[in-house]
């Protein structure tokens, strides 16, 4: 666990309002940032499908009870800590990726904005006088790095040194939180400066990226421009309504034990959707150090959610308690044989299995009249839909809870398997625990 607790700003500082963050722009779907106008923070690393913070607002203004602490056991990009904060909240995270999880941290904690640029300066200073060494990267797959033996690698070698330069020239700053900072913003833009790009399945390798050859100097300009506008953002959002923060790192079910009491719970869980969001940031984990071999790699995989079947695991059981899961679980036997993965049954009983506990912990953890808001999407295999908000509320009465409210509000597209049509909904989800 790592905790900073500064306390509330004082009643003369000059607080940054929620509204003021988000410059009351208008969103498209409080399910996704697409389509509306990018906000502080979110740029240091680019989430494609993270839930707009404007949901936050909403679950505080409509609590049934006041609301002076939050809870979010699947942390992600931040949105619910860092809301809660220019909210006036008390945030509790928890986060398993341990890249992420250094994200929220940055996000989260207050620093002496001279103090930062100073140290930027050092790096800068440390980055234009040295070449870099890629040993310093550690033990990397053999396709991360070009070589005369693979035909096809992640970073061009020039690349690769430069970023083991600034990973170098990061190490030598003796703040810890200033570290932590400059190497969440050199991860963020690791994949703009490799030849491939990331989507929900993965890693795919950039068209023509032979010919693309990315020239070491543009390592040095992207992580000088994205400093100087981190260093801008923290100064102008220094002052918020709350600044201390809780982060627990690990898989929520084993540290949901561990969070303080809240009076409020807002998250997106993974989607049942097979998408192994363990991969989406293989090349941020790899690089940065915090993978370092097989086995660390098989670790993180394994602590996560149940929600896809690229990792060979014993799948537990479904809960008993959904007539609605059931039906959906024996269409998806009946058509095993049809499924791109016969194991695509055993993943989805044991994400609800997953799901079910998530749920009864948090619940724990909630005060009397405590609230449940959670982004969810659907999926579907076969032509079979598995509609996940409505399986969750079959459950909230055993779990403890009452359901408020089912919600869609956009619809996601299926995968080119089921047709790439819009046909997933995303909905919220809105419980409340027994008083």
């Amino acid at each position: 666990m790592e905790l900073a607790s500064l306390g509330a700003t004082a009643d003369s500082d000059p607080y940054v309002s929620f509204e003021a963050w988000t410059r009351q722009r208008k969103i498209v779907s409080i399910g996704s940032n697409a389509g509306a106008e990018p906000l502080p923070f979110q740029e240091w690393h680019h989430f494609k499908e993270a839930f707009a913070p404007e949901v936050v607002a909403r679950a505080v203004r409509e609590s049934h009870r006041p609301v002076t602490t939050c809870l979010d056991p699947f942390g992600g990009s931040g949105t619910t800590a860092l809301a809660s904060q220019f909210l006036g909240i008390s945030p509790t995270t928890i986060e398993v990726n341990p890249y992420l999880a250094d994200l929220i941290q940055a996000k989260l904690r207050a620093y002496n904005p001279d103090l930062l640029a100073q140290d930027f300066r050092r790096i800068l200073a440390i980055t234009s006088r040295k070449a870099g060494d890629v040993r310093r990267l550690g033990k990397l797959p053999a396709t991360f790095i070009e070589s005369a033996r693979i035909e096809r690698w992640v970073f061009n070698s020039t690349v690769a040194r430069r970023i083991a330069c600034h990973l170098e020239a990061i190490d030598t700053l003796p703040n810890v939180q200033h570290r932590r900072l400059f190497r969440v913003l050199l991860g963020g833009m690791l994949v703009a400066v490799s030849n491939v790009v990331i989507n929900g399945k993965g890693r795919r390798y950039r068209r023509g990226w032979e010919e693309r050859r990315t020239v070491p100097e543009m390592v040095d300009m992207l992580f000088k421009q994205r400093c100087q506008a981190a260093i801008t953002e923290i100064h102008e959002h220094r002052y918020r309504r709350h600044r201390g923060h809780t982060v627990l790192r690990g898989d929520c079910l084993r540290k949901l034990s561990k969070a303080p009491p809240s009076d409020l719970a807002v998250f997106s869980p993974p989607y049942p959707n097979s998408f192994d969001y363990t991969d989406v940031y293989n090349v941020e984990l790899w690089m940065l150090g915090y993978l370092n071999n097989a086995d660390s790699n098989q670790k993180l995989r394994k602590s996560t959610l149940c929600s896809h079947v690229q990792l060979k695991r014993e799948y537990l059981p479904a809960p008993a308690g959904s007539l609605r899961l059931a039906r959906a679980l024996g269409k998806l036997q009946r058509e095993r044989d049809n499924l791109w993965s016969p194991w695509i049954p055993d993943m989805i009983g044991h994400y609800f299995h997953d799901m079910c506990k998530v749920l009864g912990r948090v619940g724990n953890r909630l005060t009397p009249r405590g609230e449940v808001w959670a982004v969810v999407g659907d999926s579907r295999y076969a032509g079979v839909q598995i509609p996940v908000a409505r399986i969750l509320a079959d459950y909230a009465p055993m779990l403890g809870y009452q359901v408020i409210n089912i919600e869609p509000f956009r619809s996601m597209r299926a995968s080119a398997q089921q047709g790439g049509q819009h046909q997933l909904a995303e909905s919220l989800l809105v419980l409340r625990k027994a008083g």
